[in-house]
């Protein structure tokens, strides 16, 4: 069993400062069920390879289990040989300081995203490559999965369900090591461990800051814990809790912003404006990004000429709050039909956004941090990738014509950020530059002379 990490950081090297394991050494750890090894294949500053080699001792389980019969079954499979929950525990007990992402010589580099890549050269999966995807694709890695079968002549109709898995991404250290510590797990149907209210404890620990918007929560959540419904409640109870406010702001009202806006109605002139894009483009499938309690959708469905409607949003609670004032339980089959609402983030590749016409992210992007933009814009822009997408955003240079907002301060309580009519350009220019979209501009509410309208529109279509 092995798996290798690599990175190009300049300079490579430090990757055993961030693991806690020279380069120059080869280290042994004596574990219950075998023995790992630490050792690096390259060390250079160029490019530096950290590999961990597992021995799993398959006489010794037998031994150690509560088993018997002696049949030779349990002595003879692949548990020494394919990724397994053994791998886990293996990361933790060697890799324990740098899954904390713990390094004090060097905390900067431990709290920063890296290029790093990590290849497991075989992992057993019987739900076959696609959920292997369907993972690590979302936590924004490109995921490269070989299968390896078995030979036919003698295993006739078999498959051996065995694949090699690489992940590379720019991410910290410890993140990628805490999504192996929890996702390789989640595809060993043999777990070799007893599973209990620790193990909820570790599964919630380790899944912090991506479990809870990942698309896969609950299928992650039910098959870590194996399949025990107690355990599976309480863990999926407390991922809701941890459910993150809704990423859009605009149908989930601040009272400051909505009495700015309400003389203006700008909330209709958007939407209108929208759909009028929309229409304009011919778009007949639309996915609203981040579509809060579905005040746009709402508009969308009294059109007929939507015929496929989405939409996504961070929050559980929001979607329950959309889908009851939708009213999706008392529609006709064949409006319902029409439209899926969906949870999900937009700082993670999803498929379930991908093949519309046309993405809506109406006053959505300005509640993101400025530094998850670039997520954002490869989950939208390059994995997405509709015809047409559609943003809003406040112009805050029109923010001087409220009286009843102080100087200095933004519209709502939410926003990260409101740029500047020159600010939301720059950025749009570059996000079409770097994916290949062409980008036209336009106003949303009256067009003062010299601070421009109070919301700014860009409609971004692929070259």
């Amino acid at each position: 069993m092995l798996l290798t990490i690599s990175t190009t950081h300049r300079p490579a090297t430090d990757l055993g400062f961030l693991l806690h394991k020279h380069p120059g050494r080869v280290q042994s750890f004596d574990l219950s069920f075998g023995r790992a090894v630490v050792f690096y294949p390259e060390a250079t500053e160029e490019r530096c390879t950290a590999a961990l080699a597992l021995d799993v001792d398959p006489v010794g389980l037998v031994r150690g289990s509560s088993r018997s019969g002696g049949t030779l079954d349990q002595y003879v499979n692949d548990r020494p040989y394919v990724a397994t929950s053994f791998l886990s525990v293996a990361i933790a007990q060697v890799f324990g300081t740098a899954l904390s992402g713990i390094c004090k010589s060097h905390e900067p580099l431990a709290a920063s995203a890296i290029p790093l890549k990590a290849t497991i050269p075989a992992v057993h999966c019987r739900a076959g490559a696609d959920i292997l995807r369907e993972l690590f694709e979302p936590l924004g890695y490109t995921v490269q999965v070989t299968a390896h079968p078995l030979d036919v002549a003698i295993f006739p109709g078999e498959s051996s369900h065995t694949y090699s898995l690489e992940l590379e991404g720019t991410v910290r250290l410890s993140d990628l090591l805490s999504h192996l510590y929890v996702l390789i797990p989640v595809l060993d149907n043999d777990k070799h461990y007893w599973v209990g209210d620790d193990e909820v404890a570790k599964l919630l620990r380790h899944g912090e800051g991506w479990l809870t918007q990942h698309p896969k929560r609950e299928y992650i959540t039910s098959r870590y814990l194996k399949f025990q419904k107690n355990l599976i409640d309480a863990a999926m109870e407390k991922l809701r809790e941890d459910d993150p406010p809704s990423e859009v702001s605009d149908d989930v009202a601040d009272p400051v912003e909505e009495k700015i806006e309400r003389q203006l109605s700008l909330h209709e002139q958007r939407h209108g404006t929208v759909i009028s894009v929309l229409k304009s483009h011919n778009a007949r499938s639309v996915v609203d990004l981040g579509c809060g309690e579905g005040r746009l959708i709402r508009e969308l469905i009294r059109d007929p000429s939507f015929t496929r409607i989405a939409g996504t949003d961070v929050s559980h609670r929001v979607l329950q709050i959309a889908a009851d004032r939708l009213r999706l339980d008392r529609m006709p089959s064949i409006q319902r039909d029409r439209i899926q609402l969906f949870r999900g983030s937009l700082m993670y590749r999803d498929e379930r956004i991908k093949g519309f016409d046309a993405a809506a992210v109406v006053e959505v992007i300005e509640h993101l941090d400025e530094p998850r933009l670039a997520a954002f814009e490869r989950v939208v822009f390059e994995f997405a990738r509709p015809k047409v997408v559609v943003i809003t955003t406040p112009n805050c240079e029109y923010n001087v014509r409220w009286e009843t907002l102080p100087a200095g301060t933004m519209r709502h309580r939410d926003h990260r950020f409101e740029w500047t009519r020159a600010q939301f350009r720059d950025w749009a220019e570059g996000v079409a530059s770097r994916f290949g979209y062409t980008v036209k501009y336009l106003p949303i509410g009256p067009d003062d002379p010299e601070v421009g309208s109070p919301a700014q529109m860009g409609v971004f279509t692929i070259a």
